[in-house]
């Protein structure tokens, strides 16, 4: 059974999560995952997945993004989180918790959505060994997938905003779209282009009088471990351009984009989530032990070799 855990974010914030975990022994010591979050769901959501890592010799780390589940902490309104606050500080301090904690063990990642762009913010993801993402991107419009386009434009990019600013924040719950979502988080999503550097911490500078943007674009650059990038061909939020678009910041990493169709393992859909619900046990969830395990690209059946990353 997992424990709650409070991890302190960079900047001090208070965060929280679950932690599955063993004595470690020295002369062998097993990795340790962390896994990553999308956009506004809530850590929970990965709970079967985490444990099914843990039974198979990790431990493994959930955790929420500021002003999510378990890390809310009252009123979103006023709340200052965007994007680059849950990797330049959350995802940052979870890795600091992680290398002071598990000091011997190396770390490897889990990433859905969101959670794969924002390793690239963390000033110790240099510290990473590998990392096996799905559905990563950055939620570029035009990479959406073509026949729901329209609709995911008007949501997200029209809707969601205005709701963000009329209220604070986005009462996403309500909706029945996804957890609460701080205004930041909101207006990060509704206003990126191709490049995030160019939409993103607009006017902020570094002490250095450089844009602040620019410099996290170049910590995408410190990453040197393996990637893999799952793709669901049914997936409207990760298609191929928009995983290559992310992939493409990683320069120093081996990267290795892996397109799956639901036919393959004999499903009618998958889509942006369903990789992680516990139907999946058996025929998804050993790509990922694949990976982690040796760093290989996983063969198995029915699943088609990754095609070549950017």
């Amino acid at each position: 059974m997992p424990r709650q855990i409070r991890i302190r974010a960079a900047d001090g914030y208070a965060l929280h999560g679950f932690m599955w975990s063993r004595p470690c022994n020295p002369q062998r010591p097993h990795p340790v995952v962390v896994i990553n979050p999308a956009t506004s769901v809530r850590c929970r959501f990965y709970i079967p997945c985490a444990a099914y890592l843990h039974a198979h010799g990790y431990d493994v780390i959930t955790y929420d993004y500021r002003g999510i589940g378990e890390s809310r902490h009252g009123s979103l309104r006023g709340l200052k989180a965007d994007w680059v606050d849950w990797g330049m500080h959350d995802f940052e301090g979870v890795l600091q918790h992680v290398a002071k904690h598990f000091p011997t063990q190396p770390i490897d990642i889990v990433a859905n959505s969101i959670g794969g762009f924002v390793i690239g913010l963390a000033a110790s993801a240099h510290r990473i060994r590998r990392i096996f993402t799905v559905g990563a991107q950055y939620a570029y419009w035009r990479d959406y997938a073509p026949e729901v386009r329209r609709g995911m434009y008007l949501r997200w990019h029209v809707v969601m905003p205005l709701f963000a600013r009329f209220f604070g924040y986005v009462p996403a719950k309500r909706l029945g779209w996804m957890e609460d979502t701080p205004k930041g988080v909101a207006l990060d999503w509704a206003r990126m282009g191709p490049r995030f550097e160019q939409h993103v911490r607009k006017g902020r500078k570094t002490p250095d009088g450089e844009p602040e943007a620019l410099m996290l674009a170049r910590r995408f650059r410190k990453v040197h471990a393996s990637i893999l990038a799952l793709g669901i061909e049914d997936d409207p939020y990760g298609t191929a351009p928009a995983i290559d678009r992310l992939l493409s910041y990683y320069t120093s990493s081996k990267r290795h984009h892996l397109r799956l169709t639901p036919a393959a393992i004999g499903v009618a859909e998958i889509g942006h989530f369903a990789f992680f619900h516990e139907r999946f046990r058996d025929k998804l969830w050993p790509l990922v032990l694949a990976w982690l395990d040796s760093g290989e690209l996983p063969s198995l059946p029915g699943i088609p070799a990754p095609g070549p990353a950017p």
